[in-house]
Formats: structure tokens, C-alpha cells, sequence
């Protein structure tokens, strides 16, 4: 399991690089970057829900801006890893207790949220990807399996 979202974790990171670039280069078009924003705050208030720190404050979309993407890629990025470092077997079944954004108390299992964690970001990259696609921009190959192949490479 940890080699499994290790994996998954490292592949969030490079297709959030790619999807970034991609931004960057397109004048930083603001819906595109609303959707990176809110993508990355949502990475770290699982991060605190997973780890039983308190919730972070401020907005689920926060009006951050894309110049500060790319720090926040790489700590988030070395975040998850650390916690998936000292994360064994036995952790992945793990109901993790939470409250949403509205106070409402949830649980869930370990494996699903990071499911959820990374399923949301590829969601929320289509979402900009398509954006992008439709004023024009060149898409960089984002499929998890291509990430997978240029390992190997």
C-alpha cells in the first residue's frame, strides 16, 4: 500500500508541475488558476485531517495566486511523503475522524482519502487542462501511465 501512493503522490506532484507550466505560460488565465488554488488547499486540509492537526483557516478557494504554486507543489508534495514514510499497513485501514468545511463530523478510511486526495487533483487538473485546451494551449501528457513509462525511461 505505501509503495502503491507513494507512487500516486509522486505522480500528483508531476502532473501539478506540467498543469502549472502550463498556466504560467498562458498569461495565468484566473479560472485555471482558481482551480490549482483550491486543488493545493484542499491537499493540505486532508494533510491536517490525516494527521489530527487543526483545521486550517481560510477560504476551500482561496484567491492565492500561481506565482506561489509552485512552493506549495513541493510542500505539499513533501508533506504527503513524510506521512506516508511513517505510515504502516495496519495505518491504511485506519478510520481517520474529521469535521467538513460546514463542522459536520465525518470518518473515513485511510485508503479512501487518499484516493479521494488523489482523484480530486486529477479532477481538478482536467477541469484547468480543458480551460487551457479551449483558449488554444498545447497540453502536456498528464495520463498516469505516461508518468509511469517516462520512469522507466
Amino acid at each position: 500500500m505505501k509503495t502503491y501512493f507513494t507512487s500516486l503522490v509522486n505522480y500528483d506532484r508531476y502532473a501539478n508541475e506540467l498543469i502549472l507550466n502550463a498556466i504560467i505560460n498562458t498569461n495565468e488565465p484566473e479560472k485555471p488558476v482558481q482551480l490549482m488554488a483550491h486543488m493545493l488547499a484542499a491537499q493540505q486540509i486532508w494533510y491536517n485531517r490525516c494527521n489530527e492537526l487543526p483545521a486550517i483557516g481560510g477560504a476551500l478557494w482561496p484567491d492565492w495566486k500561481a506565482d506561489s504554486f509552485g512552493q506549495l507543489i513541493i510542500d505539499n508534495h513533501a508533506k504527503w511523503l513524510a506521512f506516508l514514510n511513517k505510515t504502516d499497513n495496519a495505518d491504511f485501514g485506519k478510520q481517520i475522524k474529521y469535521q467538513n468545511s460546514k463542522g459536520e463530523p465525518f470518518s473515513n478510511k485511510l485508503t479512501d482519502i487518499l484516493a479521494h486526495l488523489i482523484n480530486h487533483g486529477t479532477h481538478h487538473r482536467a477541469q484547468a487542462g480543458q480551460l487551457l485546451k479551449l483558449a488554444g494551449v498545447s497540453l502536456p501528457i498528464t495520463d498516469y501511465i505516461f508518468y509511469l513509462r517516462q520512469l522507466k525511461s
